[in-house]
């Protein structure tokens, strides 16, 4: 069968109104007569006071050879139960050269840059983290874990991210340290 260039455009213009459509998203059904037209429900932004849930901390290791050090980290996320969305992220990497635990947090976007970042186990001291860097996936904060920190962290119930939004309200996101000594040891 042969087509001709018209009757391919045409049908790849169908494609394009096809997949548009699909793209779009579910559309609202033909009324009927006599039934009240019902709005399809809002979509909700994502809001930190959603619930997040943690699936814990886990462990890993892994090196780049079979000569080289192993590097082993650690992370517990907090996603937003409702729509799976990444809310923050925690990482504890021992790096094999110093030994010296370091955390990497990552914020979501929206963030007042003007107010420091903290981390905070339990009613403890809080440790404020400087953010390095934003990209799409969220903003990305490095700190040492001094000795103190670790302590507090091995022995503590909850550890919060605490950071302001745009419209200056401060967020504190919780995290369970319940298995965060078990987890350590893995990777020390």
């Amino acid at each position: 069968m042969k087509l001709s260039i018209p009757a391919i455009t045409v049908a790849l213009a169908g494609l394009a109104v096809t997949a548009a459509c699909f793209a779009q998203g579910p559309r609202e059904m033909p009324r009927t007569k006599g039934q009240p037209q019902v709005p399809p429900p809002a979509p909700s932004p994502p809001s930190a006071a959603a619930a997040p849930a943690q699936p814990g901390w886990v462990a890993r290791c892994s090196s780049a050879s079979r000569d080289a050090p192993l590097e082993c980290a650690m992370e517990q996320s907090a996603v937003l139960t409702k729509t799976g969305q990444l809310v923050a992220l925690v990482n504890i990497r021992v790096p094999g050269d110093t030994r010296s635990p370091i955390a990497l947090v990552q914020l979501p976007l929206g963030l007042n840059l003007q107010a420091p970042a903290k981390l905070q186990v339990d009613e403890g001291k809080s440790v404020e983290l400087p953010v390095q860097t934003c990209e799409s996936r969220g903003c990305y904060a490095t700190v040492p874990v001094s000795p103190e920190m670790l302590n507090a962290m091995k022995s503590g119930k909850q550890l919060k991210i605490i950071f302001q939004d745009l419209a200056k309200e401060t967020i504190a996101i919780p995290m369970s340290l319940a298995d965060f000594s078990a987890g350590y040891d893995k990777i020390k």
